[in-house]
């Protein structure tokens, strides 16, 4: 009977410290996430208000940087984004393991690496005309599209820095100056957009140089920080002989993350470009751009929420603490599942109106009220999805995760899409289908390879990577 007694008391006392530790882990988690929502939409809305000043010099301008923008997405943005992103798994596994030296070492090499690859990426940007002409694109809007990418080459090289400096303050949760440095770079950017688009009268020139002013500046101003703050003493140390064998350790991971998060966006870019085939194609693109416009605003929610489980998870790896990394999932999974109820919920009930904040078309409005019950689902998937993918780059499973995206956009999505769009004949609304198909394949494999995770065992390779280098491919597969 005492024993029966004392195993009771003893399942209270686990309950309420796992209680405790839920809404410890809780509390970490959104001081993370908050700040992090806000400097991803403070990033996404610099493109989006270059966007909206050139569209008031006609349709010309907004038109050709319509398509530049996608183009360089596609060809540049997307790939550096995705390289750099090696670094959550490397610097938050060191941070974790208290290896802060090794933090500035992984952040210059990957700035070596990424330096070099605009080089080609420019050379695609300077010949973006003769592409898009050959791929039946006008050649006026081609001719204005290239000026603008070719002044935009300032900003990719801005935007590669950028983001492995984001990364290197991200692991270790210095959230802080990176909110307050792109909502200063934003501010001044809507300004200097302005200025060389209307009163120097670059027009469309201007718009791209003020993104690449606005990035530098933004580098300018977290380089700043990392060199004199206190907070970064120990972390920026560089070893100068350890530089070049950590580039091994940064290609090792990024180039399974680039691939990832490439077919991912990728795919979206390609259920764009089927919808231009589909009949009354003018109606299908622009409830299509409206429905990944909205979706696009929305994902900064999610991946706030797994840039922040990202950090927390490589950091308990790294310091080997495999059931406080499993409890960071648990409770970002909790936080994305809430997020993402509370606005597809919103955005179906306020299906009428959505249309109306894009155009005042009603074919168009309409068509978006019809897709509505598409988009809140979408929603949700996303929330999903984007919070997976950030723990499995925590985790160092580019790889896996590479493989995973592949599979669920390209032998679903994409096949799913063409087949209802097309086959059945359900044009916009098949191929939206075809991305949710997709987007849920992704989240379900990757809740799978979650689910049965060996953390202890993960935890193990973190430290043995670190301390002595001896990960291997074959072990990140097992």
């Amino acid at each position: 009977m005492e024993e029966e007694n004392f195993s009771k008391r003893e399942e209270k006392i686990w309950k309420v410290v796992t209680r405790a530790a839920f809404f410890k882990e809780l509390k970490k988690l959104g001081f993370l996430a908050a700040p992090m929502v806000a400097v991803t939409v403070s990033q996404y809305l610099m493109q989006v208000v270059s966007m909206v000043i050139v569209g008031h010099l006609g349709q010309l301008s907004i038109s050709s940087v319509s398509i530049a923008t996608s183009f360089t997405n596609v060809t540049g943005i997307s790939p550096l984004f995705g390289l750099a992103c090696a670094l959550e798994t490397l610097c938050g596994q060191a941070y974790g393991s208290e290896q802060y030296h090794k933090l500035g070492t992984y952040t210059c090499s990957s700035i070596i690496v990424l330096i070099p690859i605009c080089l080609p990426i420019s050379a695609i940007w300077v010949f973006m005309d003769k592409i898009l002409v050959l791929v039946g694109q006008d050649p006026q809007v081609a001719a204005e599209a290239c000026k603008y990418s070719i002044w935009l080459i300032p900003a990719l090289l801005g935007f590669g820095v950028l983001r492995a400096l984001i990364h290197y303050l991200q692991a270790q949760s210095l959230i802080l100056p990176m909110f307050l440095s792109s909502y200063g770079t934003l501010c001044a950017h809507i300004l200097l957009c302005w200025t060389l688009v209307y009163k120097v009268d670059l027009g469309n020139v201007g718009a791209s140089l003020s993104l690449g002013i606005s990035y530098w500046l933004n580098v300018i101003f977290l380089g700043l920080y990392i060199r004199y703050s206190s907070s970064c003493e120990k972390s920026r140390t560089l070893i100068l002989n350890e530089i070049f064998p950590s580039i091994k350790d940064f290609l090792r991971f990024a180039l399974p993350s680039v691939v990832m998060i490439c077919l991912e966006w990728w795919s979206f870019e390609i259920v764009i470009l089927l919808s231009g085939l589909l009949p009354n194609s003018k109606l299908e693109t622009s409830v299509l751009s409206i429905c990944l416009t909205t979706t696009s605003l929305h994902y900064v929610m999610p991946c706030g929420i797994g840039a922040a489980v990202s950090t927390r998870v490589s950091n308990e790896l790294g310091a080997g603490n495999p059931q406080a990394a499993r409890l960071a999932v648990y409770v970002a999974m909790i936080l994305s599942v809430s997020e993402a109820v509370i606005v597809s919920t919103a955005l179906f009930c306020c299906r009428y109106i959505i249309g109306y904040a894009y155009t005042n078309d009603n074919a168009v409005v309409d068509y978006v009220i019809n897709l509505a019950p598409l988009l809140s689902l979408s929603v949700i998937m996303d929330s999903l999805q984007a919070v997976l993918s950030e723990v499995a780059r925590g985790s160092g499973w580019q790889r896996i995760g590479a493989y995973v995206n592949l599979g669920a956009y390209y032998l679903v999505g994409i096949p799913v899409a063409a087949a209802f769009g097309f086959g059945l004949h359900l044009r916009g609304k098949g191929l939206w289908i075809g991305i949710i198909a997709g987007s849920s394949v992704q989240a379900i494999l990757l809740a799978i390879i979650t689910f049965f995770t060996n953390w202890q065992k993960q935890a193990t390779m973190a430290r043995e990577r670190i301390f002595e280098g001896t990960f291997s491919a074959e072990q990140q597969l097992a």
